[in-house]
């Protein structure tokens, strides 16, 4: 038995903590505030370049023959099985020696996590941000592995659709690292904490459960999809992108600068004169249009791939439905404790959760 693959993932884990650590990256203040002191938490961005080394890494190992091209493939379930190991010792590392949340449980506390932002060295090493940095790298680094499966299996017939998955996923995952500094403004670091859902989450079902599509039909032949159709996925992939994106700039826009234009368009906010909340712009078409420009990538990718009755690519867009919806009504009464009367004023303002003009 082939015990190499077992190996792969904590290696990788490793090996982007280290970069993480010593890369050069910049320095940015966040939007989440120390409670010791009062101040903005501190962050080392370098991501972007950490990721794009590590990828280098594995290819320049995968040129000189010390790994397989698509080894990552074909020792997955080893991989997945390791690296489910870590996200167990690691939930446990950090919630265990944190101090226990009032009214919460042993159980709830390992799920949920007890520590909202761990840092150390004054900021160098964030866990959240190196979570979605691992998520996003491994994740890259199957995508490609799996592609180069594909292409072997079929190196006569390959099909366009895999490379445009390939290609529109890598899109993603850089440009997400691109803007990591907007991402500090987001619900994930202003209300989650560090536990079982974070960080197992980021180790193992970030890097493997997002690329399903590839990983249950990297084998199959060329459906030969009709190019035009192709382009039409391509479309839809980048209009979801175009309402993802431009939520999360307009509101990090606004956030620092209550004032400042975003596309030509000037902010209008409901105010009491100390709080604030955006409702103009992506912000005026629902209340988490964003959600529904994640929805709209994740179905575009699944249509690339040219199976669209196969069930397991669509286990994607479905994650999307079960986790972005409850976190829609819950950040809605997290906004509506926050906000009171302000955000009541949005809401009637803004009938729309999700989808303009249907939810």
């Amino acid at each position: 038995m082939d015990v190499a693959g077992y190996a792969w993932s904590p290696l990788i884990f490793l090996v982007v903590l280290g970069l993480n650590a010593v890369v050069p990256g910049r320095w940015v203040d966040g939007y989440v505030h120390d409670p010791a002191t009062g101040k903005p938490l501190r962050y080392h961005l370098n991501g972007l370049f950490v990721f794009l080394l590590t990828v280098a890494l594995w290819a320049l190992a995968c040129w000189r023959g010390l790994l397989a091209w698509d080894a990552f493939y074909v020792h997955r379930w080893q991989m997945v099985a390791s690296a489910c190991v870590v996200g167990l010792l690691f939930t446990l590392a950090i919630v265990l020696p944190a101090n226990k949340r009032e009214g919460s449980n042993l159980f709830a506390d390992l799920y949920l996590g007890r520590l909202d932002n761990p840092q150390w060295g004054g900021g160098r090493l964030d866990a959240k941000m190196y979570l979605y940095l691992i998520g996003a790298t491994l994740l890259e680094l199957n995508l490609l592995s799996f592609a180069a499966h594909h292409l072997q299996t079929w190196p006569n017939d390959v099909s366009p659709g895999v490379l445009l998955y390939v290609g529109l996923f890598s899109f993603f995952l850089v440009e997400y690292l691109f803007f990591e500094q907007v991402h500090l403004y987001t619900y994930d670091f202003m209300a989650e904490k560090v536990g079982f859902k974070l960080g197992w989450g980021c180790l193992v079902f970030y890097p493997f459960f997002y690329g399903v599509g590839l990983w249950t039909q990297a084998d199959k032949p060329n459906p030969h999809t009709h190019p035009a159709l192709l382009a039409l996925i391509g479309v839809m992939f980048f209009a979801g992108w175009t309402l993802a994106r431009g939520a999360n700039l307009q509101k990090f826009h606004f956030k620092r600068d209550r004032t400042r234009r975003f596309l030509g368009m000037t902010p209008r906010a409901i105010s009491d004169g100390q709080r604030h909340v955006l409702a103009s712009g992506f912000w005026g078409l629902s209340r988490h249009v964003n959600y529904l420009g994640e929805l709209l990538m994740a179905s575009a990718l699944t249509l690339s791939l040219g199976y669209p009755l196969s069930w397991q690519p669509w286990l994607y867009p479905l994650y999307y439905v079960v986790l972005l919806f409850p976190r829609q009504y819950q950040d809605d009464q997290r906004c509506a404790k926050t906000y009171g009367p302000l955000w009541a004023e949005y809401v009637k303002q803004v009938r729309w959760r999700i989808i303009p003009f249907v939810y």
